[in-house]
């Protein structure tokens, strides 16, 4: 059982991967709104892939968001400052999917992307 739930943290992981490259490539050909969507997936997917480690998923996205708060971040296993680009970049992801007319720019992206990156060196 544990190994397994090693390989899926793993499989994870990739995924999460795979969602910061998508997000550098959004980028590059101004796709800001998806840049930010495939950012907030690249810590969604890690954070998943950290708590399946413990034994938990979730369907919801905060539930994700909440276990790994709970259990890391308060816990004092991760940085402190995760929460805040958890947070940042779930707004952020849900203005970009939901709202018609939200603009985000370049430099929001960026920051975003780079908050991605952050998260995911964890």
């Amino acid at each position: 059982m544990e190994s397994s739930l090693k390989e899926l943290a793993g499989y994870r992981m990739e995924r999460a991967k795979e969602m910061l490259s998508a997000a550098e490539d959004n980028l590059k050909i101004s796709q800001y709104k998806t840049s930010l969507n495939r950012s907030y997936y690249a810590i969604f997917h890690a954070m998943r892939a950290m708590n399946i480690l413990k034994g938990f998923d979730s369907s919801k996205h905060s539930g994700v968001i909440a276990y790994f708060n709970k259990e890391y971040i308060k816990e004092g296993i991760m940085d402190k400052e995760l929460s805040v680009i958890i947070k940042s970049s779930s707004f952020l992801r849900e203005k970009s999917d939901y709202d018609d007319f939200f603009i985000v720019g370049r430099t929001e992206t960026e920051n975003q992307l780079a908050s991605a990156k952050v998260f995911w060196k964890q």
